[in-house]
Parts: structure tokens; C-alpha cells; sequence
């Protein structure tokens, strides 16, 4: 099951995300979203 979350995040990074998702590296903005926290989390654990 998935929850929605809300986050503030700088136009800049919006707008690097937005290009990514047009280039068909991930679904939607959510994904990539989803991705970078999963990899940002596994390498904490580290």
C-alpha cells in the first residue's frame, strides 16, 4: 500500500525531475522520487 506525502522542493530540482521523467527513464515524478529515496536509504544502512 503507498501514502501520499507532501514535500516542498526548489524549482531547479523540479524542473531536473520533470526532464528525466520526459526522457522515459522513470513513469512519473513519483517514481523517481520513490527510486532516489529507496537508493539514498540503502546506502545509509551501509
Amino acid at each position: 500500500m503507498k501514502s501520499k506525502l507532501s514535500v516542498t522542493i526548489g524549482e531547479e530540482l523540479i524542473e531536473e525531475v520533470q526532464n528525466i521523467v520526459k526522457e522515459g527513464r522513470f513513469r512519473n515524478r513519483s517514481h523517481i522520487i520513490e527510486y532516489a529515496l529507496k537508493s539514498f536509504l540503502k546506502k545509509e544502512k551501509k
